[in-house]
């Protein structure tokens, strides 16, 4: 054969002068070249099937080899009982010394924690009728993930289902004791209050779908009444006696949004009359409170960031925006990110008063440093940041004061930064014309913005509390029509304003009232002593790819120990999700004794838990966490909740318990109450 090859070779290659190939010979030859090709082409196939198969086999076995090891220390663990103390629960402790339930008792989760199921969908969601799209084991996720994004998706101009999608939250204890198997969220704290005498009758966990905005919860699904008719029905079924509220994270603006729906007349209310919540509620524990925003729903509504994000960026550059498996990780997150109205409810209310603005921030200067961790007041005079010049520009005298007012700057800490508002944009979008490229059919999914306009977004400019909305308006104007309809972020001056009994003001603690309830009492539970995300230096993104997002943050700066900016991120102190200024501020001042915001004078407590991590691995997420999600199983908050919830008032656990400088930073924001 290889004899005939060459033959052929020499025959058809370099034919001599007296030979002339008859055209049965030329076809000869061209069927054979074809078939050659035919089984290069096989073999190049073959070897990339090969290789896709490889790689899928270490990753195979790299997930058995981690499985296996922590099964292996699971067991170690298990079967070594008298070599590792274990400590007793505070359910078993507390039975012990005599408590047992008293006060009904309900649960709020909060953003992303509770569970969704399918109950209608498109023809690629077959097979998949009532079962986990969020909250589980994510495999839909692995096998079909465009599809598991449009089914998680809501409509982008209504921010209700899409048309033939119906996705709605899993009633029960059930919907948030675990967010994936092993990974708790109210489990601990479940399972704890079991041991009291809690089970279905006096123990009811609120579920509602995340992801729509508070007032379509009720429209599409009933939930407020859902909720208002149990607590109604566990008063009555219980003695009388009032529940105690434990909501969580983004739950407590939705329970705050609850309290004035319940008490409002119809039609945006039930008519439940202005002394329902005192008839029927005993204390409200917030875990994690998000009262005021946070400042990474920014991010997440901007560029789909968030620290750990900016910093798989840095360590793997490009794979978040690479075509893997034909999906860009990022560009999909950050659309389905912008038909959520629950992000929206969570940016940062109070504008500059609370979050400082681009020459002054309240929380002063937070040492990364765990030896050194502290807040530093520093002096917070107005004249301290001004000067004397006949030009009117700022001049910034304190170089030891950090500026977490500029939450989205465009440079490095040290240049010269502009500010820019809405008005700037809009110019700018009329003035510039729509060029005719590539790019624009892919960026209309996320906006309207060309070359130029994307680089004038940037340009050293700097984004406050108040200036970022405008920001927002302008890169996701459909998110924010829907957040102007729904959500307020401002500082009421007149409570009295008939203005401020319309839905969208419900869930800002800055634009509502609390209810007349005076014996009321309400808690803010939160972690502190983790650096927190509050502001972030951003770059234009060097990618050249069209459907890329053009801002990112830059993993590049850092700062020095007294800034604590790391990563393009700088940190205060907080639960790691957020800031104390947020989860604190109105349990330390805005609500404390008669105020405008809490009229009736409801007695309000901090109470702050100093984080510590597990000290080896087998301590799982640790019973002295002051994580923001973790914190749900540290061993004294659930004591604390549990002795409230068996009957004992404030004084009886402590009254406030304060570690941080959250009093300070009240101080220092000039709010009037």
């Amino acid at each position: 054969m290889p004899l005939l090859l060459r033959l052929r070779k020499l025959l058809f290659s370099q034919p001599s002068l007296h030979y002339t190939p008859t055209i049965t010979h030329i076809n000869e030859h061209q069927q054979h070249h074809k078939s050659l090709t035919t089984t290069k082409k096989n073999n190049n196939n073959k070897k990339k099937k090969l290789s896709w198969r490889s790689c899928i086999d270490c990753y195979c076995w790299f997930v058995g080899y981690l499985c296996t090891t922590w099964w292996l220390l699971l067991l170690l663990y298990t079967a070594l009982p008298s070599a590792l103390p274990v400590l007793e629960s505070p359910g078993h402790r507390l039975k012990h010394e005599g408590l047992h339930a008293h006060h009904p008792v309900v649960l709020v989760p909060g953003i992303v924690t509770g569970a969704l199921e399918l109950w209608e969908g498109r023809p690629c969601a077959h097979g998949l009728f009532r079962q986990r799209l969020w909250g589980g084991s994510f495999s839909e996720i692995l096998k079909r993930p465009l599809c598991w994004l449009e089914h998680m998706s809501l409509d982008n101009e209504t921010g209700m289902d899409p048309p033939g999608i119906r996705v709605r939250p899993i009633p029960g204890l059930v919907a948030a004791d675990y967010f994936t198997p092993g990974y708790f969220v109210w489990a601990v704290l479940i399972e704890n209050l079991a041991r009291i005498g809690y089970e279905d009758k006096n123990l009811h966990m609120a579920t509602y779908d995340w992801r729509l905005s508070f007032h379509n919860t009720e429209v599409r699904d009933q939930s407020l009444s859902i909720l208002k008719s149990r607590i109604e029905l566990m008063v009555r079924t219980n003695g009388d006696r009032k529940v105690v509220v434990v909501p969580h994270s983004m739950g407590v603006l939705y329970f705050l949004h609850f309290m004035k729906w319940v008490e409002a007349p119809a039609p945006f209310g039930s008519g439940g009359g202005p002394d329902w919540c005192a008839k029927h509620i005993k204390a409200i524990i917030n875990i994690g409170p998000a009262f005021l925003g946070v400042p990474k729903a920014v991010t997440s509504v901007f560029s789909a960031e968030t620290k750990d994000v900016a910093f798989a960026r840095a360590v793997f550059p490009g794979l978040l925006n690479s075509n893997l498996l034909g999906f860009q990780t990022l560009p999909h997150i950050l659309r389905i990110a912008r038909t959520w109205d629950s992000m929206i409810s969570l940016l940062p209310k109070g504008g500059e008063t609370i979050w400082g603005n681009i020459d002054w921030s309240p929380e002063g200067v937070y040492h990364c440093d765990l030896a050194k961790r502290k807040l530093i007041a520093p002096l917070f005079d107005d004249k301290a940041f001004s000067s004397n010049r006949s030009d009117g520009r700022i001049g910034f005298r304190i170089e030891e004061t950090t500026n977490y007012g500029r939450m989205i700057s465009f440079s490095s800490p040290s240049a010269k930064l502009s500010t820019c508002g809405s008005k700037e944009h809009v110019k700018s979008t009329q003035t510039i014309p729509m060029k005719s490229s590539a790019c624009r059919e892919t960026w209309t999914k996320f906006n309207d913005m060309n070359e130029d306009q994307i680089r004038s977004v940037a340009e050293n400019k700097v984004y406050t509390a108040r200036t970022v909305h405008d920001l927002l308006r302008f890169v996701a104007p459909k998110l924010m029509q829907r957040a102007n309809a729904h959500f307020s972020y401002g500082i009421a001056d007149d409570l009295d304003d008939p203005k401020y009994s319309h839905y969208k003001y419900w869930s800002n603690p800055l634009e509502t009232k609390l209810p007349d309830a005076p014996e009321m009492e309400i808690y803010c539970y939160y972690g502190v002593g983790i650096p927190t995300e509050r502001s972030y230096v951003y770059k234009l993104s060097q990618s050249s790819k069209c459907n890329n997002i053009p801002f990112q943050i830059d993993s590049s700066v850092d700062g020095n120990e007294r800034d604590c900016l790391r990563g393009g991120v700088y940190f205060v102190d907080g639960d790691e999700s957020v800031p104390s200024i947020s989860a604190g501020f109105m349990c330390a001042k805005g609500w404390r004794g008669k105020t405008r915001f809490n009229p009736s004078g409801l007695p309000t407590y901090v109470r702050e838990y100093w984080h510590r991590p597990p000290s080896n691995l087998l301590g799982g997420r640790g019973k002295e966490s002051g994580a923001h999600v973790d914190i749900l199983g540290n061993a004294a908050i659930i004591e604390d909740i549990m002795r409230v919830a068996a009957g004992a008032n404030a004084d009886e656990i402590g009254g406030d318990q304060i570690l941080s400088d959250i009093m300070k930073i009240s101080e220092h924001i000039k709010l009037h109450l």
